[in-house]
């Protein structure tokens, strides 16, 4: 059996596409009713010079009225894998570093969402217009953990 694929549950947060962060840019939005913790994993291929301030927001609903950002945990991935540190990032975020083919890590637990908030999404703010390539695969995980199943209950709701 396969732990690590019973354990992380995968979803489609930004499909690919050329100039994807362009302007103001938001992930799927998930539930962690089921999850203790979530991983944004930006993989941007082509782009030298484009930035966005990524934030992490907690949404009220799956089609958030209300939105609140939340400090998070970053590693940037510039060559190879050679990881940078884990950094904690306060609620109003940080811009990547500029450059092709990288890999984010944006990390949030739900114990730092605000109370009657079940929700969260990737929220990027393109900070210098160039366009990139890439896409957002979210990872939902952690405490509390689910009862092990082969099908995962949708995060998506």
């Amino acid at each position: 059996m396969s732990n690590m694929l019973h354990g992380l549950h995968l979803v489609k947060g930004l499909d690919p596409v050329a100039d994807a962060f362009a302007g103001t840019v938001n992930s799927d939005v998930v539930s962690l009713r089921d999850h203790g913790r979530v991983l944004f994993i930006v993989y941007i291929g082509v782009g030298a010079t484009g930035t966005s301030t990524f934030t992490v927001e907690a949404c009220d609903d799956v089609v958030p009225t209300t939105t609140s950002a939340i400090a998070f945990w970053s590693r940037e991935i510039l060559s190879g894998d050679t990881e940078s540190a884990i950094t904690r990032r306060a609620a109003a975020g940080f811009v990547n570093t500029a450059g092709s083919s990288k890999i984010i890590a944006i990390e949030a637990d739900a114990k730092d969402l605000p109370s009657n908030y079940g929700f969260v999404r990737l929220h990027a703010v393109e900070s210098v217009d160039s366009p990139c390539l890439g896409g957002i695969l979210i990872a939902l995980g952690g405490l509390p953990n689910r009862y092990a199943e082969d099908v995962n209950a949708t995060a998506i709701v």
